[in-house]
């Protein structure tokens, strides 16, 4: 049998062997304990702009990372209603260090989908014991999102793999880095690198506003060396109907609803501490004037539902999981869909009443309060609202299928 042509033991493998969690119970009881270690330094971090290394390592050997490793490989494989409240949870302490995982999980499905017996051997059993996926598929300069410069080539004395990418959120407390690469004439696949490997570099360069714990900047790429066990076919996961897309933009949905609940709590804690009513108000405390209940209400209400959908999207993709065709995996997209553009309009909703109800001192910087807005802006940017409501419109009144990729 073919044997993975990556070393065992990385060097940057964890030190400690992760927590085997045994049920969706357990595995929503250790994300609340981990998101309450996080939030009272969230704000810091955020400031700060540090990088969560300490945090990223405690995460993974909570064994949250292997939530969705399947049962015949040593895993729990919990419900994606669980993998969303997780998330959820954590994000809603830091969304930072909540959106990490995210290409980790969404790399564990294309594994799932479309990776060799002994590929998902090898990996799914690295990640049982605590190793982290990072992610370097996204470029600048293309065309589209979809489209890479990034090639992988045969050279007749092996394989070698060149390109540079950019938001490689997760790549700087990765164990493996998947690369996402043309091959071929028409082929696209994930090639699973070492951060330490010779030729592969990760830039920590990321200066956007928000999300700033992500990390997510360069990785270069310069003549690596690579084995064939380290290719993993990556278009193929959307020629059939697989869950891989589903999967990813769940757990995107899941980091804007944790953002929109953070939000929420701050103007909340902010109202009843310090907010003064407006001076036509008849009210003694902010938190009976009647205008500012209503908006609280209205906030409420959007979050709540956001988070139904993000639920029921959970379901359908469950559903799916039971009974894989192209109606079930259709649905799924939708459903998440949905749930996506609600989180997304929620989290920014939320964190821009944060200052309109809490007043002028929830801007002071000694707060910062700014960076629920700052975090919701910028990840919400990750795939276009207004193309989920075309898409679910089409669906709905032409029967038109969803496109299946990883970023609907």
């Amino acid at each position: 049998m073919t044997q993975i042509d990556i070393d065992t033991e990385p060097a940057a493998v964890a030190a400690s062997v992760a927590r085997r969690i045994a049920s969706d119970d357990e595995a929503r009881t250790v994300a609340q304990a981990f998101a309450d270690t996080l939030l009272a330094g969230a704000a810091e971090r955020d400031r700060a702009k540090t990088r969560p290394h300490a945090e990223i390592e405690r995460f993974s050997l909570s064994g949250l990372w292997a939530l969705t490793v399947p049962h015949e490989y040593g895993g729990i494989d919990v419900s994606a209603e669980t993998l969303a409240d997780v998330i959820r949870t954590v994000s809603a302490a830091d969304p930072s260090i909540g959106q990490v995982p995210q290409n980790h999980f969404y790399l564990l499905e294309v594994l799932r989908a479309t990776g060799t017996e002994a590929q998902k051997r090898f990996f799914f059993e690295r990640v049982l014991r605590g190793d982290r996926f990072g992610n370097a598929l996204s470029e600048i300069g293309t065309r589209s999102v979809a489209e890479f410069n990034t090639r992988l080539e045969d050279t007749g004395s092996g394989l070698v793999l060149n390109g540079k990418k950019f938001y490689s959120s997760g790549a700087l407390y990765a164990h493996w880095i998947p690369v996402g690469a043309n091959w071929g004439e028409d082929d696209q696949v994930f090639v699973i690198v070492r951060p330490d490997a010779p030729g592969v570099t990760v830039v920590d360069d990321w200066s956007s506003f928000g999300q700033r714990g992500t990390g997510s900047g360069t990785t270069l790429l310069d003549n690596v060396a690579v084995g064939r066990d380290s290719v993993i076919p990556y278009k193929a996961a959307f020629a059939e109907p697989t869950l891989t897309g589903p999967v990813g933009q769940l757990i995107h949905a899941a980091v804007d609803a944790g953002i929109a609940h953070a939000a929420l709590r701050d103007t909340l804690e902010f109202a009843r501490r310090q907010t003064r009513p407006w001076i036509d108000s008849a009210a003694e405390r902010a938190v009976d004037d009647p205008l500012t209940l209503t908006q609280i209400g209205d906030i409420q209400v959007r979050i709540s539902a956001a988070d139904a959908l993000l639920e029921r999207a959970g379901r359908m993709i469950d559903s799916g999981r039971h009974a894989l065709n192209a109606r079930t995996v259709s649905d799924a997209s939708i459903a998440v869909a949905e749930a996506r553009a609600l989180t997304t309009e929620a989290a920014i909703l939320a964190t821009n009443k944060l200052f309109e109800l809490a007043g002028t001192q929830s801007t002071l910087e000694r707060f910062n309060l700014d960076r629920h807005w700052r975090n919701a802006r910028t990840h919400t940017l990750h795939d276009p609202v207004r193309w989920k409501y075309f898409v679910v419109g089409n669906y709905f009144l032409n029967g038109t299928p969803p496109p299946r990729h990883g970023a609907l």
